[in-house]
């Protein structure tokens, strides 16, 4: 009897002292803070789930049709494409771009007294606005003899090229300013990471003769492999949802060449003007990066952490 009053008391006391020490003005403070990200985070996703399920032109009544608008997506004949397209892109983006932020951050740390210039001009490419930089490198792809690139392998007897006019060669190109308008921004990341290596073990690896490629491959690369890892499925992330460059380089050719699965979700919206099988595709598509994202995690868990 005495044991429970006291507990009573006890737990009657902590609620006063949690008030009196300002709990429930912070309560009140959050409360706000907590329902306005909830609107504007969470509240167009739930929006989204609905609308999926809805035929929905944003103009008259929406009417529910269930799976009708995913039956579509995944009958329509430009789906594979798109996601063939995309893929592609991703593959190209992972083995040829990945690997240059990496090689420019490990470039600038070991400059000493000029790095910060390289730091400047590697980073450069990110402040240029992407509208901006796809419209000049849409001058530089000139199929012309007299385009920039063309006139440059002209000089060794090379091309020319029809470079985005071309079905094989337009994603790679695609890829080639994607990577440049990206790698100086990952590479201040890895930068960052870069400076977490302990010296010491350079200073090691330098003592047992170890050059500066050893140096990196064995002490380099191990110390910073998780943020290699996060890197790696952001880049995965981001190159399943690239839509930009497609958009203003081709508009999605030649001949569908460069249609990737967001450039089809812009076509069922705004071309098309059904917002449910947009919504649609796009709900499909974030299920597969949520699938992707967690068997990525259990692949590489044991190799970021050991």
């Amino acid at each position: 009897m005495f044991q429970s009053t006291k507990q009573s008391r006890g737990g009657t006391g902590s609620i006063v002292t949690w008030y009196r020490s300002g709990g429930l003005s912070a309560v009140l403070f959050a409360v706000p803070l907590v329902l306005t990200f909830l609107y504007f985070s969470w509240g167009p996703i739930v929006r989204g789930l609905v609308l999926s399920f809805q035929k929905n032109n944003l103009v008259t009544a929406p009417e529910w049709v269930g799976m009708a608008n995913f039956s579509y997506v995944l009958t329509d004949p430009q789906l594979p494409q798109a996601a063939l397209n995309t893929l592609y892109f991703a593959a190209l983006a992972l083995v040829f771009g990945f690997p240059v932020p990496l090689f420019l951050a490990v470039f600038v740390s070991e400059l000493r007294s000029t790095g910060w210039l390289y730091n400047v001009l590697s980073y450069l490419p990110a402040v240029v606005p992407p509208v901006a930089a796809i419209l000049l490198w849409t001058f530089f792809y000139d199929p012309s003899e007299s385009g920039v690139f063309n006139a440059i392998l002209g000089w060794f007897g090379i091309g020319p090229f029809a470079w985005l006019n071309s079905q094989s060669l337009a994603m790679p190109a695609i890829v080639l300013e994607a990577t440049w308008a990206g790698a100086g921004a990952t590479s201040i990341i890895y930068l960052a990471a870069l400076t977490g290596v302990r010296t010491d073990l350079y200073e090691a690896a330098e003592l047992d003769g170890a050059g500066i490629w050893s140096r990196v491959w064995h002490v380099t690369l191990p110390q910073i492999r998780g943020i290699i890892f996060i890197m790696m499925l952001l880049q995965l992330i981001g190159t399943f949802q690239v839509f930009t460059e497609p958009f203003l380089f081709t508009g999605g050719g030649p001949n569908n060449a460069t249609t990737t699965i967001l450039l089809l979700i812009y076509r069922y919206a705004f071309i098309n003007g059904d917002f449910g099988a947009a919504t649609a595709l796009s709900v499909l598509l974030a299920g597969v990066l949520c699938v992707l994202s967690v068997v990525y995690h259990f692949v590489t868990r044991r190799w970021s952490t050991t």
